[in-house]
């Protein structure tokens, strides 16, 4: 029996599943869990990714006891953890064979299941994390009448991205219910793999490239694109969502006239919303990048995400010019989203010294959006009377506030059905919550004029070149 946790809620046993695969041994990080490695200490989280979601109707433990041996077998990076070396460096330590705790948690007869599940994905999420000798899964199953009802997996984010989680998901469906079974051979490359290629030939021209792009832009980059000039709030970092089913709609109508999907659209609005918001004709933004175009990462689980970098200049450009230059960089940024973030940021710090400022890289852009990135696709276009009878519609709330580590600016674009979702995280100290709050709403307000007024100046009181 273990101990009780979240009033009164414990878990009843557990189950200890033994796992084997293919490929052990100790290597340096990957690009894309270096990359993450280094957001990880910055903000101080080990940053959980997971779920607490019903299970099909006749689930059992059994199988959820096979479904998970099955994933640390094939997936080396949910068999992964961390060594600390005396000289300063984090390498990964893959391991061929162990065993991971599966919780069983029972709920009383007039308990909630759903409830008990996301206590434990909270408890999951919220203890401390042991890098160096702990699996990075924690799974569970919540039982209510004898029956297994919810799941809930927490991982570290070092183990996948969301893009991985959707190949993984993907591949656990399509493996079906026999437990043996062992699904089709892995293509893609896995860490330690991906470390060695790093290192290769072929490896060092694409970071070379990569840094070689980089420099351009941090030598002609504008400095103090974040400066505020307010004080830092207490508690000093905030955060905001918006959702707005008028941008959503707006976003049908650019998709289809503009023939893109919506990802560096959103972008595009970001970028335009941002210059506004800063009262500057320049945009310089760190963009996460999901690298699954690259030769041998297509079917990849493992984090393979990179911040390109982005650089626009709008002066003088119309709605439809400054999307049309976003999407052109964006681009850019795409391919050179792939590189060894220690040089990167030896790069970023010789650039900054040698031209005597400090070069401000903290406004980062994500589209979390995995699926339906492409809504124009078989729907009907709205006017723009239902697009702008949406706008009462919109909903903005401050969500949290406290003195957890966060980047100077960090946008999300969230999965969400009908509705455009954004969050907003920002270090008072740099980005004031009144700035904040102007970009967020500032994006609903430049999507639905691009929709409907493509020719009207991106930054108000700038004419547009014709």
């Amino acid at each position: 029996m273990l101990p009780h946790f979240s009033g009164d809620v414990q878990a009843s046993s557990r189950i200890m599943v033994p796992f084997e695969g293919e490929g052990e041994g100790v290597e340096e990080l990957s690009w894309g869990q270096m990359e993450l490695w280094g957001g990880m200490r910055r903000r101080g989280t080990w940053m959980p990714v997971g779920y607490a979601l019903p299970v099909a109707p006749g689930t059992t433990v059994a199988e959820v006891v096979a479904e998970l041996r099955f994933a640390l077998g094939r997936y080396q990076p949910m068999r992964t953890r961390l060594r600390f070396e005396s000289d300063g460096r984090t390498r990964q330590v893959v391991s061929r064979r162990g065993e991971v705790a599966l919780e069983v948690v029972d709920v009383r007869d007039d308990g909630d299941p759903a409830q008990v599940a996301e206590l434990v994905r909270r408890r999951f999420w919220d203890s401390a994390y042991d890098f160096v000798n702990e699996w990075p899964v924690r799974a569970a199953v919540v039982r209510h009448r004898g029956l297994v009802v919810h799941r809930v997996m927490v991982m570290c984010h070092l183990v996948t991205d969301g893009f991985g989680a959707l190949v993984m998901w993907r591949e656990l469906s399509e493996r079906g219910s026999d437990p043996g079974s062992a699904g089709v051979s892995l293509t893609a490359m896995q860490p330690m793999q991906q470390a060695r290629w790093q290192r290769s030939p072929a490896g060092r021209r694409q970071c070379a490239a990569a840094l070689r792009y980089w420099e351009r832009v941090l030598r002609s980059m504008p400095v103090g694109l974040l400066a505020d000039g307010g004080a830092a709030q207490r508690p000093r970092h905030w955060s905001a969502r918006l959702t707005s089913r008028a941008m959503y709609e707006a976003l049908i109508v650019l998709a289809a006239r503009m023939r893109s999907d919506t990802s560096p659209l959103l972008l595009g609005v970001f970028v335009t919303a941002w210059a506004r918001a800063t009262g500057k004709d320049a945009v310089v933004t760190r963009v996460v990048v999901n690298n699954r175009f690259r030769p041998g990462l297509g079917e990849s689980v493992s984090q393979v995400a990179q911040t390109g970098l982005c650089a626009v200049d709008l002066a003088g450009l119309s709605l439809d010019d400054a999307l049309s230059r976003v999407r052109r960089r964006a681009m850019a940024a795409y391919k050179h989203a792939y590189y060894d973030p220690e040089q990167m940021e030896e790069l970023v710090e010789r650039v900054g010294r040698e031209r005597g400022e400090e070069l401000d890289l903290g406004c980062f852009y994500s589209d979390r959006r995995l699926l339906d990135r492409d809504p124009s696709v078989g729907v009907r276009v709205p006017v723009e009377r239902e697009v702008l009878a949406a706008l009462p519609q919109t909903t903005f709330r401050w969500e949290s506030k406290g003195d957890e580590p966060s980047e100077r600016l960090f946008v999300f674009i969230n999965p969400a059905d009908g509705v455009v979702d954004i969050s907003v995280f920002g270090d008072t100290e740099y980005v004031s919550p009144a700035r904040m709050e102007a970009c967020v709403r500032g994006m609903e307000a430049v999507a639905v004029a691009a929709a409907f007024e493509p020719t009207a100046a991106a930054l108000p009181g700038v004419s547009a070149e014709a």
